[in-house]
């Protein structure tokens, strides 16, 4: 169900470079059939639709139109990401049961297949990412990235902002892996060699989570908390980001208040799609 249309005017941060103040930006929200689903992860599938994940354990998909489709995954686990594969299929982690699966596009909610492969450590699988090189690359809540081959070969590397609780990952329009990490407020970015650079956001207390490179060339971001400071709405968080890779930082509020924006992907409709975590809606931001 479409529930609201909004048009927002951007508040531009400048802790790396001045930019100029963007024009409006049209926001669309879609509220899912179930209750409470907490829809976390999104990215475009192979079929055109936008895909996502919901703590509750099931895999949703939602076309241009708004339409919506809910697919049950066994055992339940808490679904952190999903990604299209160079397989063609979606690929989605599981932090629970510390897997990585796979779930063919053809699906459908009465043929439903996929398969699990483990994934080393102590720590689970959060976000994932096809990398340039062709390999699949994940956040783990260790602090580290991790580079995976279709094999099952991973590579660790560790951030080096201690205790950076890293979330999102998306391939960058640089060739490089863009990184959110949530805990110090900070877009990170990995080349595929391995080294790391980090961008601070305006405020720490931001909480960035999901990333993707936008139509536009820029990496876009979900701010996911909301700090009040005594204000009516969200004044702090609540918001979609966009940072360029010369680090120009801009964000825009989103209509629902408090709604715990996760995860973010470009669609084929030329908008960024987004989950909103809290709100259990799906929304859909048009650039400026």
């Amino acid at each position: 169900m479409r529930i609201a249309i909004a048009s927002l005017l951007a508040a531009v941060a400048l802790p790396l470079a001045v930019g100029l103040v963007p024009a409006e930006a049209q926001v669309t929200e879609f509220i899912l059939a179930t209750p409470a689903s907490r829809p976390s992860a999104i990215t475009r599938g192979p079929d055109g639709a936008l895909w996502f994940t919901e703590a509750a354990g099931r895999i949703g998909r939602i076309a241009t139109d708004g339409a919506i489709t809910e697919f049950p995954i066994k055992g339940g686990g808490i679904l952190h990401a999903i990604t299209t594969g160079p397989d063609g299929a979606l690929w989605f982690t599981d932090f629970t049961s510390k897997k990585i699966g796979r779930i063919p596009a053809t699906a459908t909610a009465q043929r439903l297949q996929f398969v699990e492969f483990a994934i080393p450590g102590p720590a689970g699988p959060l976000s994932i990412t096809r990398g340039t090189d062709g390999a699949l690359w994940f956040t783990d809540a260790g602090g580290k990235i991790v580079r995976m081959t279709s094999e099952g070969t991973a590579t660790e590397f560790t951030i080096p902002t201690k205790n950076s609780g890293p979330e999102g990952i998306t391939t960058g329009p640089d060739g490089a892996l863009w990184f959110t990490e949530s805990l110090s407020g900070k877009i990170g970015r990995i080349t595929i060699d391995g080294k790391i650079s980090e961008f601070a956001l305006p405020d720490p207390d931001a909480q960035p989570l999901g990333i993707t490179t936008g139509p536009d060339g820029a990496l876009w971001f979900t701010e996911a908390s909301c700090v009040r400071k005594r204000a009516s709405r969200c004044v702090i968080g609540n918001k979609i980001g966009r940072i360029t890779t010369t680090g120009v930082i801009t964000e825009f509020a989103i209509p629902s208040d408090g709604s715990g924006p996760h995860s973010i992907t470009a669609g084929p409709d030329g908008a960024l799609w987004f989950t909103e975590y809290y709100g259990s809606r799906i929304g859909r931001l048009v650039p400026p």
